[in-house]
């Protein structure tokens, strides 16, 4: 983060200050103590579990310049504001904005924004990867390209993101999310894209939203979100999504990206490998049909959905003037760089794990589960282990009765799945005709292990797929030999 006195930070704020304003802010901007080094700002989030407040203490003793907290702390610098995650806002709003305007030229940050059902994470860090070696180019540095670690997506890992920005930031990528009407519209007034991205409509968080006409409209805000003069790049191939063309402004320009003809950035010619990896010719509408050009693109990830994500990430940097050829090159050697997300390990017994478990939604389980049957192929056993899509509302046991239904005629040859609330997956296989020990239902991710341990063979291919909070991500990582710890403390 550029350098901010406790006094700026006030002031960014709408704080109350508690500590000398000379005071200065040279690190990084943190929520969790453990994460504390000398300069940094340490903002006080409360919790469902725990109260940053009470490790305030902590951080400055570990070298922390101010606290941003909701009510005043002894002897600690701090900085009071009536709502710290509002306030973390309002100062990666005023970071951008300050940084923006103090940069001319070339120098000034281009913020590309994505949003949609599925396919944020991967869209994010395939541009990420395209724009590496031009942000390398221009400036070098770390902080040349900034983009979201994982899914940072919501009202406090996005700021996060933004308040790593420097001067010599030269393309920031983020990932916007939402949950709910109006999400978006908070995220791109934090920092409005040069370019917006909409990937695709879908149910993902129907239980909070309503209705799929309320995720479009949410969806939407991206299109108004755009700076003047900006770009907005649509899914072709959503009608949903290509309807938001209609919302953008006069200074706007619209790019579309999908397989269907009529799409500026589209794939022709697509081929899937024995592995679920797409290759397509890679065609760019140049104003007329004489002027198009085309590339070869051969993905590295694992999945024929990642072709739209591919085609989103393309169409975005060719419209910052990164050469079709340099496109199709680094999209073809671009590789999954966030967990949980389609993950492929050979074990070496032989048996292959497809780590599909950070999230779920109706959509992504079918997109996954068809890969599943693509790499199983004719000759090796297919398994799926599934669990609970979460936020689904009113739909939730007809949306999880469609996948049971779904694995039987993909032909996926065992089903496991794992808690009370994916039941519904085990009854529509057993309703499709999935009988015997085809279909097995267990109580929780333990008893999903000791099974697993026991019945997986040299050749299986398995997917284990569900919403993060289902937690069959640490399953994933059992089977496919990672090792990770979670903790909350903050």
């Amino acid at each position: 983060m550029i350098e901010l006195t406790a006094a700026q930070v006030a002031a960014a704020t709408g704080g109350r200050l508690h500590a000398d304003p000379d005071v200065t802010v040279t690190g990084a901007v943190i929520i969790d103590s453990r994460d504390a080094a000398p300069g940094v700002l340490f903002v006080a989030l409360p919790g469902d579990r725990v109260d940053g407040h009470d490790y305030a203490a902590a951080a400055v003793a570990a070298g922390a310049a101010l606290v941003l907290a909701s009510r005043e702390l002894d002897g600690l610098p701090t900085v009071v504001v009536d709502d710290p995650q509002a306030a973390l806002g309002e100062l990666a709003r005023y970071v951008l904005a300050t940084v923006r305007d103090t940069s001319t030229g070339a120098a000034v940050p281009k913020v590309v924004a994505v949003t949609g059902s599925v396919g944020k994470t991967t869209t994010k860090d395939l541009i990420g990867q395209l724009l590496t070696p031009e942000a390398g180019n221009e400036s070098g540095g770390e902080d040349a390209i900034i983009f979201t670690k994982g899914s940072f997506n919501n009202e406090i890992g996005l700021p996060l993101t933004v308040l790593r920005v420097t001067a010599a930031t030269r393309y920031l990528v983020l990932e916007m999310g939402a949950d709910r009407a109006g999400n978006i519209a908070y995220l791109t007034g934090i920092a409005p894209p040069d370019i917006g991205i909409v990937l695709a409509v879908g149910v993902a968080h129907i239980g909070h939203f309503g209705s799929v006409e309320i995720i479009a409209k949410t969806k939407s805000e991206m299109v108004s979100g755009v700076v003047d003069g900006g770009s907005v790049v649509l899914n072709a191939d959503d009608q949903r999504v290509v309807a938001m063309a209609s919302l953008a402004g006069p200074g706007t320009t619209v790019q579309t990206f999908g397989t269907i003809p009529a799409a500026d950035v589209r794939a022709e010619d697509i081929t899937i490998d024995p592995m679920g990896r797409a290759s397509f010719t890679l065609r760019v509408a140049r104003g007329g049909e004489a002027d198009e050009q085309c590339a070869d693109v051969a993905l590295r990830l694992v999945g024929a959905h990642h072709v739209s994500n591919a085609l989103a990430a393309a169409t975005a940097v060719l419209r910052l003037g990164v050469p079709l050829p340099d496109v199709a090159k680094r999209l073809s050697e671009a590789t999954a760089l966030s967990p949980h997300r389609m993950a492929v390990t050979e074990r070496p017994d032989g048996v292959t794990v497809i780590d599909d478990a950070y999230n779920a939604n109706p959509d992504s389980m079918k997109a996954a589960l068809r890969t599943l049957a693509v790499v199983s192929g004719r000759t090796r056993r297919s398994v799926a282990v599934l669990g609970e899509m979460l936020e689904l509302g009113d739909s939730a046991r007809a949306a999880h009765d469609e996948i049971g239904r779904l694995v039987v005629r993909l032909n996926i040859k065992q089903l496991v799945v794992i808690g009370q609330g994916a039941y519904h997956i085990h009854e529509g296989a057993m309703q499709e005709g999935s009988w015997g020990s085809e279909s097995i239902f267990v109580p929780d991710i333990a008893a999903a292990r000791e099974l697993l341990d026991e019945s997986l063979e040299a050749g299986d291919v398995v997917l284990v797929k569900s919403s993060l909070g289902a937690g069959l991500t640490a399953l994933g990582d059992h089977l496919s030999g990672a090792t990770t710890t979670e903790d909350n403390h903050k």
